[in-house]
């Protein structure tokens, strides 16, 4: 059969009526042949790695393996879009829709990035049709179990026979200890107002909109998968509600990540029912009643099992732990980038990052730092008028907090990266209990909801993120100290009458020795909670919050080796550093003035974390990278480079 396909490439934008002979043609192949047709009509030559595909009338995804005739019927339009990729970071998003600033949550595709942009307010959500109709028969199972009092007891698989009964825990019991207890139909909707404002027992300073945004959003993904059994009207309601933005009151303590963040969750859901304060751009912070009547939205009344689908889930630790990856994927690669920069400042040599050394240990992210230090400090391409100025110098090596930086910084490289998928793959999990599978029509009680995995990988995250900032205060006190740098004590001139950064080092080395506390695992602890029936817990709400604390700390530290090596550039003029850094120094010129003598610290402390906040430093440097790794690829005097090597610069110590 031939089905002809109107393919729209959103990226570009062009439509092109794609013909499939047979029908056995896959998803890859029509986007190869739509982009091939405008790569054709536009001799444009534009690389790319990768498609998304999407059904244009639901917004369902395709899988690029996927036969025409078994997802598209004739003239089904289909919207295609291009990714490019110059880094491993697995940054792009195919939940993410740009063009119309909206997120699709389906329960499978969603990143941390796609939860960072649902956090700013300026994306809305939409469903699938094919999740809606999951989830659809998911409440259908759920409702049977709730109307039908006797007979098909194969549904359930924890059950207890009570006068003919089906008893399924969450649907008709109690809860935690209670699970024994039997919930007569009548009093089922009573039950899931009780659970819900029980649980809301949550202490602390609330979250941030942005983060309880993130939470709200997430929740949503998990139920989109369509294992929990909530009904389509009330997941349309709770859309509803964050896409108008009426975001609850969110305590930021009291969950111990075991039953799922019972507290968080109860809140969030609480706020729905207009129990709480809410807030809306509409209103500012209200009562959650006051609020969802001035956005045109009506309190949620949980019909049975919605209750505890609300509660149940890692989504508190889950959110904060996504914003925890970005975060420290943005800080590790800019620290790359700040350690090049003390290393010239202090004259360090490059001989320790010859490829072939790196390859001898072939960690990923050992050799991915190393490849990033190669181009930015000095080589043929990115000559550097300090590297020429100690040439033969008679320095055999350096300390280790130059030396090892593709070592220390390469492994929590890993981490981060590490983390990132364990976050990304709890993310798009069934976290709720019980679970409803519709293909056997089972209702099965399980422990999917226990917060350690999330709770262990953020614990490293802590650990592998300050390390970087553990190594960055040994450079701080090289820079500091005339012994160790030949520069001006503390980077100043007419020491004494200044202090320069004297007390910046101070500051720097008190957030290091806060971090070593704040890294002590909270995972490795358990109390005995609901009466032993949960009697092992995570503690990953904690684990979460702390990793958080640790790279705020961190990129403070960072902000300050960043001034102390722009500084340090400034007392070595005229000599030029490489291209790269020297546009690193500029960016920095342009918001914080050279130190020519003392002046409040504290202000240029908080504009330099602020530009490693906005990601501004490896947005600077990242093209002059990718520039380098070009040219060593390309052919030099009509001979390959070879990629095992890289030009050694004349100043070998």
């Amino acid at each position: 059969m031939v089905f002809r396909i109107p393919v729209t490439i959103h990226s570009i934008p062009e439509k092109f009526l794609i013909v499939c002979e047979t029908g056995n043609e896959t998803i890859q192949w029509l986007c190869e042949t739509a982009y091939s047709r405008y790569i054709d009509r536009c001799n444009n030559k534009i690389p790319f790695s990768d498609f998304v595909a999407r059904r244009s009338s639901d917004r369902s995804l395709l899988s690029m393996n996927d036969c025409v005739q078994h997802v598209l019927k004739d003239d089904e339009p289909v919207e295609i879009d291009t990714v490019k990729r110059l880094d491993d970071d697995g940054s792009f998003s195919v939940a993410t829709d740009e063009n119309r600033r909206v997120v699709i949550l389906d329960g499978y595709h969603l990143k941390c990035s796609d939860l960072i942009r649902l956090s700013t307010g300026d994306y809305q959500i939409e469903l699938p049709e094919a999740t809606w109709n999951l989830i659809h028969k998911a409440r259908q199972v759920v409702d049977y179990i709730i109307d039908n009092k006797k007979g098909f007891v194969h549904i359930v698989f924890k059950y207890y026979l009570c006068y003919l009964f089906i008893v399924v825990y969450g649907v008709n019991t109690g809860f935690g200890a209670f699970a024994n207890q039997i919930i007569p139909n009548e009093k089922l909707a009573d039950l899931q107002t009780r659970l819900i404002v029980s649980h809301c027992a949550g202490v602390g300073e609330p979250l941030s909109i942005e983060r309880a945004r993130m939470m709200f959003a997430l929740r949503i993904n998990i139920l989109a998968k369509g294992y929990s059994g909530i009904s389509e009207d009330t997941l349309h309601r709770i859309i509803a509600a964050f896409n108008k933005s009426c975001i609850p009151e969110i305590p930021s303590q009291g969950t111990v990540g075991a039953s799922g963040d019972l507290a968080p969750l109860a809140h969030l859901a609480a706020g729905l029912m207009g129990v709480g304060r809410m807030w809306s751009p509409k209103t500012g912070w209200a009562t959650a009643s006051e609020v969802l009547a001035q956005n045109d939205l009506e309190v949620i009344e949980y019909k049975p099992k919605e209750g505890l689908t609300m509660i149940n889930g890692t989504q508190f630790i889950t959110s904060l732990g996504a914003e925890g990856v970005e975060r420290a994927i943005s800080l590790a690669r800019q620290a790359d980038v700040i350690a090049a920069m003390s290393t010239e400042a202090l004259r360090g040599t490059v001989r320790h990052l010859h490829p072939r050394l790196h390859a001898s240990r072939p960690h990923h992210g050992q050799n991915l730092v190393a490849q990033r230090l190669r181009a930015l400090l000095t080589s043929k391409f990115h000559p550097s008028s300090i590297s020429d100025s100690h040439f033969n110098c008679g320095k055999v090596q350096d300390a280790y907090s130059i030396r090892c930086i593709p070592q220390v910084h390469g492994i929590s490289w890993d981490i981060i990266k590490f983390a990132q998928k364990v976050i990304t793959t709890e993310m798009n999990s069934a976290t709720d209990n019980p679970l409803v599978f519709t293909d056997t029509q089972e209702v099965v009680s399980g422990g999917n909801f226990h917060g350690e995995y999330p709770a262990k990988a953020l614990d490293c995250l802590a650990i592998g993120i300050h390390e970087i900032g553990s190594l960055s205060a040994c450079r701080m006190e090289r820079l500091v100290n005339h012994g160790m740098s030949g520069l001006p004590a503390f980077l100043t001139l007419e020491g004494g009458l200044n202090s320069g950064f004297m007390i910046a080092h101070c500051t720097a080395a008190a957030l290091v020795s806060e971090n070593k506390v704040l890294c002590h695992p909270s995972s490795v602890d358990t109390i005995s909670t609901s009466a032993g029936q949960e009697d092992h817990v995570s503690m990953g709400g904690w684990s979460a919050r702390k990793a958080l604390k640790v790279i705020d700390n961190v990129e403070i530290i960072m902000a300050i080796e960043l001034l102390m090596a722009c500084q340090a550039i400034d007392l070595l003029a005229p000599l030029k550093s490489t291209p790269p850094l020297e546009a690193i120094h500029d960016l920095v010129r342009e918001k914080i003035n050279s130190w020519e003598k003392d002046r409040f610290m504290a202000h240029d402390i908080k504009e330099a974390t602020d530009i490693i906040k906005s990601g501004d430093i490896w947005t600077k440097a990242e093209p002059y990278i990718q520039e380098y790794l070009n040219w060593y690829h390309t052919k030099k005097d009509g001979e390959p480079l070879p990629k095992q090597d890289v030009h050694q610069p004349e100043c070998i110590h």
